[in-house]
């Protein structure tokens, strides 16, 4: 098992290494998938990993940096589906205005959730989480004159982007959800290597410690539940779209402990992890249908054997590694910074 690891560490250090010739590749063979496939199954199949690619990548700005627990998230993402579906189909807006309000839709329950659980951590958090999950579904349910309650929202219109419908069949979906992955790993991107990532980060290692350093530990925890909601509404603003029809029964508990797993899975704090963990984990049912009634048990199985053998998740603990030094600048210690020489021995 050893070997086996370090053959994969090896292959996942030759990737970083090459990222700049990889990744460019990795996006055109993406792009060009709709062009290759013309089945509208496998076309939904990737549409579907894009959208838990945004939703794991969503929990991980709280569970991955932050380090609280979230069993809710599917909440966030009902919201922003309900949002922007309500206003489609019964003001007939179009997408791309519904789009921002599902995005808002999604703020505004991080919004409420935050101001809830901003002192809480650990497992009182969880169960605010979870707790905030069945109130919103229930709210659902029994809002009838608006919700339409458990007979959901149909005829949900699709995007039309110049006069072009963008519909699975033509691809345009497809391209549109490469384009959220896109723009959700940029706003991860941003946040993680920011000032306000590092105070993120600063919290989860040691929320007292940060307190004495001046972080507003509070401000900050609210605010990314409500970045965590507003992308979490994104992707559920994109789904009502796709499917045209939602319901409450669509965004239940099972699909916050899909993302949940999917989050620990590819590696809490790892973007690639949670994207390579959502295509993993969303493709298997689709592969093996006679087990897909069964994929919470697989799914258990396979966090069992991670964190016995790699408790890190897939790519987690990159973060971890030695911080690479622009050129030019060595670490304490070498001879190039005179760490090296007689006097700075003495010094030491």
């Amino acid at each position: 098992m050893g070997k086996l690891s370090s053959v994969y560490d090896s292959f996942v250090d030759f990737i970083l290494k090459h990222k700049k010739i990889v990744l460019p590749v990795f996006l055109v063979l993406l792009a060009v998938v709709p062009l290759v496939i013309k089945s509208q199954y496998v076309i939904r199949v990737f549409c579907l990993i894009g959208i838990y690619c945004i939703l794991t990548l969503s929990l991980n700005l709280i569970a991955g940096y932050m380090g609280q627990s979230s069993m809710g998230h599917a909440a966030l993402y009902m919201m922003g589906a309900y949002f922007s579906g309500l206003l489609g189909a019964k003001l007939g807006w179009p997408f791309w205005i519904t789009l921002v309000f599902g995005i808002l839709g999604g703020a505004l329950g991080g919004l409420i959730l935050g101001f809830a659980t901003m002192k809480l951590s650990a497992g009182y958090l969880s169960v605010i989480t979870l707790a905030f999950g069945e109130v919103v579904e229930m709210v659902v349910l029994n809002w009838n004159s608006v919700t339409n309650g458990p007979l959901g929202v149909r005829g949900i219109p699709r995007p039309n982007l110049f006069g072009w419908e963008l519909t699975p069949t033509n691809g345009g979906f497809y391209w549109l959800m490469l384009v959220l992955v896109i723009v959700a790993v940029l706003v991860s991107m941003c946040v993680v290597n920011s000032k306000f990532g590092r105070a993120v980060r600063a919290i989860k290692e040691d929320e007292l410690a940060a307190k004495l350093m001046g972080v507003h530990t509070a401000a900050y925890k609210v605010q990314t539940i409500v970045l965590s909601g507003a992308m979490a509404g994104m992707a559920g603003a994109f789904y009502a779209s796709m499917n045209r029809y939602i319901d409450a029964a669509t965004f239940s508990f099972d699909i916050s402990m899909t993302i949940l797993c999917i989050v620990i899975f590819g590696g809490m704090g790892s973007i690639p992890g949670m994207i390579v963990g959502s295509a993993l984990l969303i493709s298997f049912p689709e592969v093996l249908r006679s087990l897909a009634d069964y994929r919470f048990v697989v799914y258990g199985l396979l966090l069992i054997l991670m964190m016995r053998f790699r408790p890190q998740g897939l790519l987690g603990g990159l973060s971890r590694r030695p911080y690479k030094l622009p050129a030019g600048v060595s670490r304490p210690g070498k001879p190039e910074d005179g760490g090296g020489t007689e006097e700075g021995k003495k010094v030491s």
